[in-house]
């Protein structure tokens, strides 16, 4: 048994109708209540309304919702289950009962009791006993057209008022009946829901709308689903931040623009800096060019000043050596006069002595010596020569002569083999020129093979790429026939011949009308180096019948799907290739077109064709197919044994040219015999010979006089002593010779520096101060000469060159990078740079913007953002944040309320309920509690630095611009704000059954799931009851309250178990609520003791519905009696 009362509840006894109770409800002209007022009294007390299902329950029910609730927020006939779209007020007003046909006899059509010219009125008339005081409600609509929704007006009445004293009798105006109705005492007419639901909310005692939204989901409760989506939605109140948030986000609106222009100020000083860095290094490098501009045009008076310091110290140095060279040659040609006498002396002796015929020998045995020394050299070579010509020895003349024939036959012989060698060598060359070309084309076409499917040759395929790339089309819009045809499997019989056949078409272009023009407008003025064919392809409307061409090679060809191309190539293959296939010639000559596997054609039954000058499968020819794996398996094969052909060409050409080379050597040695004429130009012996007889005689004349010996030896000495004594005379005369010379180019040399030094404006001290600190890094101490004097000079003038040519590069690079600086900046910030230029020349300009930003605008502009940062936003959002705690600390104030509430609840024999709270685990709910957390903290006090300001500030930008609503994520953020700016949804909640003479916990649970029916229905009474105490402000203990009593419940006691329901209407009675239930008549037995009135709903034509109200012990009479 479910024990309610145990005291708990302390109400007193005279407290029974306390409150604000429903005394009656009245309708006219509502849903289906049609025609006349009709009026269920309800005198305060609890009430049963029942009928069959479509009699018109739920439409009484909605009348009771729609005085109390929003229109926006009712969701008509959901205890009954209707669908969303089933029920509105528009179809309360005007009645609508029944659907029918349409006029076009296809879409329903509503049927209504009422037009635009009827008025509905609904009207609830409460009474607080306690205080003698009536409240009325009402309600009146009209449809001013015949789509929209009504329109209405509200009554809140402080007297007791009803249909049909109050609302009729005023004709057909509208405003006549406002008018009546505002002349009645304490009574006020509305225009709309808010202020007339603040009106009779603030005299029911009514606080939030919370306790409304709960009222309302009362109406069809259920078994508790979620427990914390059920206390946050009906037990707690939403906290407003939508107005705290708008001031946010407009003081933040201040903040933002302080911060952009910070960062405006921090862009424009990040852009400025590199190009006012650039405007220094500018003018740097302008001074450093002109220096060395400077330096370069001191070059050559510097070093002609070099110059002639050097030539005056040459002429002076010449001149002395000069004189020393003079005197030595008055010494020498008096030493070489004195030695010519002493010679001519020991002529004389030796002629006196016989040495005349001496000499003679001596003049005879050197020029035998000469002979036989080229004939040794000429026969050393022609003794190679004969070794090479493999000859014998020339020993006399008769072998020699021998020798000469031999080789003039064997060069006869050999020219002949050379000849033949050298047409064989040819032929190879020839052969393997060809070969190396076909192997070549293959290599292109297997390259070219390798990037595509298609089996189209490279010519064809480079054709057609340039025509695609020159008019800018894909390739894919110009295929060839033959990438879109292909034998169909299981025909590869007919694969060879259908390839010679088709192998014309396959190679041909297909152009659609689109790019016709385009297509012949460049081949005719392309030089396409190679033959196209190409088609001009329109959509093909004739079908082709494929019965028609079995047994043709037409029929064994497949088409790619491929747009118009598929069709266009199926006709034109029925056309031009229906040639019967026939495997042999018996019925191949019965019909005019036909074609055998072997390729043989028959066209027209009179011309024949086949061509076998390619094998019939060679797949390297092949064109048709969108696959091209067996034609690169084939050129690959043709390749290898190409590669094979080359290699053994190559062999044998290396033996030929090794053949040719050997025969050359030897022909050459038998050439090499017949230069040598006569045995006399090899002789060499003949002349040695004649040479020792002529030593013998020298050698008998110098042993005959040792006188004659002695004179030969001094004379031999004298002479080399006059040898000596000449040369050096000439040597010294050479000298002095040259040294003059070099004296006059000196001078000249001299003569020519001081002319041009003379044209030079700098003075010596000036060119040596410009040009000496760069001579020492050019050069460095390199001693400069009259001869290096002009190479020195331009090696400093190229290296000074060199870095003026490297100042004027990056000059150019300056100016062209301060030029896009400037243009930049001038484009990011024209309304600044409006009277400044993108020229050099406004340097100045951009280094007083940048001096001005850091000294005065950027300060400025973080003092205004920091004050604004920590006095305005900062400070906003600390409040919003203290509110928001609040909020938090309020909902567990409220919850201890509830608490109190279920605690007076025997929920089970010495138990209750406790609710308990607990922090959300919700990351986005945390995240903005730790991002407001940051945003607050350290504020007070702190020193606050750049860095700490910009950090603050991103902190509260990202939850601004989620406030706000990202661009891309309005909705997303709009739905998150809702969640962690309501405070209720920083709790989760659960529930705990205690036992009370502990308080020890018995179950504890989040939710329902899990429980029996009968325990889900329960637990959502005892926390519904526990709610309605809180949101009506239901007191313990009071004897006269000002709280609203009055509860609906459609439904749920006549799904609910016989103990569950019976729990719930205890513990409603015990709380003192009046309860109107709305439910079949099954449960009556379960209800009855705990109702006063019974309101019977029924609807016997089905478009009238009709209400019958009787007394509680009316109908136990009745029922008693069998009538009910």
């Amino acid at each position: 048994m479910m024990a309610v009362n145990d005291g708990l509840l302390d109400f007193s006894e005279g407290d029974e109708l306390a409150g604000f109770r429903l005394q009656r409800l009245e309708v006219y002209n509502w849903g289906t209540f049609n025609g006349r007022v009709w009026v269920f009294p309800l005198e305060g007390k609890n009430a049963l309304l029942t009928g069959d299902i479509g009699s018109g329950k739920s439409t009484l029910v909605d009348a009771m919702t729609t005085l109390l609730i929003p229109a926006n927020r009712i969701a008509y006939n959901r205890a009954a289950g209707a669908g969303s779209r089933e029920r509105d007020l528009r179809s309360y007003v005007l009645g609508y009962y029944k659907s029918e046909r349409g006029d076009d006899g296809l879409a329903a059509r509503s049927v209504a009791l009422r037009g635009s010219s009827d008025y509905s009125v609904i009207l609830g008339v409460f009474r607080n006993e306690g205080y003698g005081q009536t409240v009325s409600l009402a309600q009146v609509f009209w449809q001013k057209d015949t789509k929209g929704q009504p329109a209405r007006f509200y009554v809140v009445s402080e007297t007791d008022i009803d249909i049909r004293e109050h609302f009729s009798g005023f004709g057909s105006d509208i405003a006549e009946l406002r008018r009546a109705l505002r002349n009645i005492r304490t009574t006020e007419v509305f225009e709309d829901f808010r202020s007339y639901s603040t009106s009779w909310r603030r005299i029911f005692g009514i606080q939030n709308e919370q306790a409304l939204e709960l009222f309302h989901q009362t109406v069809s409760m259920k078994s508790v689903g979620d427990l914390t989506d059920f206390v946050r939605r009906h037990m707690l109140e939403a906290f407003d931040s939508e107005s705290k948030i708008e001031a946010l986000i407009h003081h933040f609106d201040d903040l933002d623009r302080a911060h952009e222009a910070i960062v405006r100020a921090k862009d424009q000083i990040e852009r400025l800096s590199p190009l006012v860095a650039n405007l220094d290094a500018y003018a740097a490098e302008m001074a450093a060019r002109e220096a060395l501009v400077r330096s370069r045009a001191a070059i050559d008076p510097y070093f002609e000043w070099q110059r002639k310091d050097v030539l005056e110290q040459r002429i002076d140095d010449t001149q002395i050596r000069l004189d020393g060279k003079r005197t030595a040659l008055a010494h020498a040609e008096s030493d070489t006069a004195a030695l010519r006498t002493e010679r001519d002396a020991l002529r004389q002796s030796i002629a006196t002595q016989g040495g005349d015929e001496l000499d003679r020998l001596r003049v005879r045995a050197a020029a035998l010596e000469r002979t036989r020394d080229v004939l040794r050299e000429n026969f050393v070579r022609y003794d190679d020569i004969r070794t090479r010509a493999s000859l014998p020895r020339a020993d006399d003349a008769a072998s020699f002569e021998e020798n000469r024939i031999r080789s003039a036959d064997a060069v006869r012989l050999l020219s002949e083999r050379e000849a033949e060698l050298q047409n064989s060598l040819s032929e190879i060359d020839v052969a393997i020129h060809g070969t190396r070309a076909e192997h070549l084309g293959i290599e292109k076409e297997l390259a070219s093979l390798a990037g595509r499917e298609s089996n189209i040759p490279l010519e064809q395929i480079d054709i057609r790429h340039s025509l695609c790339r020159a008019l800018d089309i894909p390739c894919e819009d110009v295929p060839f026939c033959g990438e879109l045809m292909r034998i169909a499997p299981g025909e590869e019989e007919w694969e060879g011949a259908a390839e010679r056949v088709l192998r014309n078409f396959a190679l041909s272009l297909l152009v659609p009308e689109a790019l016709y023009a385009t297509v012949t407008d460049y081949v005719d003025r392309t030089n396409l180096r190679g033959r196209l064919v190409y088609f001009r392809v329109r959509e093909e409307r004739n079908a082709v019948d494929r019965d028609d061409l079995e047994g043709t090679l037409a029929a064994k060809i497949d088409v790619r799907p491929f747009g118009i191309f598929e069709s266009w190539i199926r006709v034109q293959l029925a056309r031009r290739f229906d040639y019967r296939c026939c495997r042999d010639t018996t019925d191949f000559r019965r019909y005019d077109k036909a074609i055998t596997p072997s390729g043989q054609t028959r066209d027209g039954g009179v011309r024949h064709e086949k061509d076998d000058r390619h094998s019939l499968r060679d797949r390297s020819r092949f064109v048709l197919g969108w696959s091209n794996r067996e034609k690169i398996h084939a050129l690959e094969a043709e390749r290898a044994e190409l590669a094979a052909v080359l290699a053994t060409r190559a062999d044998e050409r290396n033996s030929v040219v090794s053949s040719l080379s050997a025969l050359r050597a030897e022909r050459d040695a038998h050439v090499g015999i017949d230069g040598f004429l006569r045995f006399a130009d090899i002789d060499w012996r003949s002349a040695a010979l004649e040479i020792d007889a002529v030593v013998k005689e020298i050698e008998a004349i110098e042993k005959s006089s040792d006188i004659l010996g002695n004179l030969h030896r001094s004379l031999s000495v004298v002479e080399k002593k006059i040898l000596g004594a000449e040369a050096q005379v000439n040597a010294i005369r050479d000298d002095i010779a040259r040294l003059s010379q070099k004296a006059e180019d000196f001078a000249e040399a001299l003569r020519l520096c001081v002319e041009r030094i003379s044209s030079f404006t700098d003075s010596r001290q000036e060119s040596t101060a410009l040009v000496e600190p760069l001579r020492i890094e050019c050069i460095g101490d390199q001693r400069i000469t009259h001869a290096n004097c002009d190479q020195l000079a331009k090696t400093v003038r190229e290296k000074v060159q060199s870095r003026i040519d490297s100042c004027a590069k990056r000059i150019e690079k300056l100016v062209g990078q301060l030029s896009g600086q400037m243009q930049e900046f001038r484009a990011s910030y024209p309304a600044e740079t409006r009277e400044i230029d993108d020229s050099i020349a406004a340097g100045d300009e951009y280094r007083a913007f940048l001096a001005r930003l850091k000294s005065d605008d950027l300060p400025a502009f973080l003092q205004r953002f920091k004050t604004l940062l920590n006095e305005n936003t900062i400070r906003e959002v600390a409040a919003f944040r203290a509110q928001l705690d609040a909020e938090r600390s309020l909902i567990s104030e409220r919850i201890g309320r509830i608490n109190k509430s279920l605690s007076a609840i025997n929920y089970n024999p010495g138990r209750f309920i406790v609710l308990e709270n607990h922090p959300s685990p919700d990351p986005e709910i945390r995240e903005f509690s730790a991002q407001l957390r940051l945003c607050t903290e350290g504020t007070v006090g702190q020193k606050q630095d750049e860095l700490y300001s910009e950090q603050k500030f991103l902190l509260v930008k990202e939850i601004i611009q989620r406030f706000r609503g990202r661009q891309g994520f309005v909705d997303l953020d709009r739905r998150w704000t809702e969640k962690v700016t309501d405070v209720r949804n920083w709790f989760v909640f659960a529930a705990s059954e205690r036992w009370r003479e502990d308080n020890t916990e018995f179950e504890h649970y989040t939710d329902s799931g899990g429980k029996s029916g009968g325990q889900k229905e329960k637990l959502a009474y005892t926390i519904l009851a526990a709610s309605l105490a809180y949101q009506f402000g239901l007191e313990r203990g009071e004897t006269r309250s000002r709280s609203f009593r009055f509860v609906m419940i459609d439904e749920a006691f006549g799904r609910g178990s016989d103990e569950s329901s019976r729990y719930g209407l205890r513990l409603f009675r015990e709380l003192n609520l009046q309860l109107l239930i709305v439910t079949p008549l099954q449960k009556i037995h379960i209800i009855e003791p705990f109702v006063s009135t019974l309101g019977f709903v029924y609807n016997d034509d089905g478009s009238n519905s009709k209400l019958q109200v009787m007394s509680i012990e009316s109908y136990r009479a009745k029922k008693s009696a069998g009538e009910a």
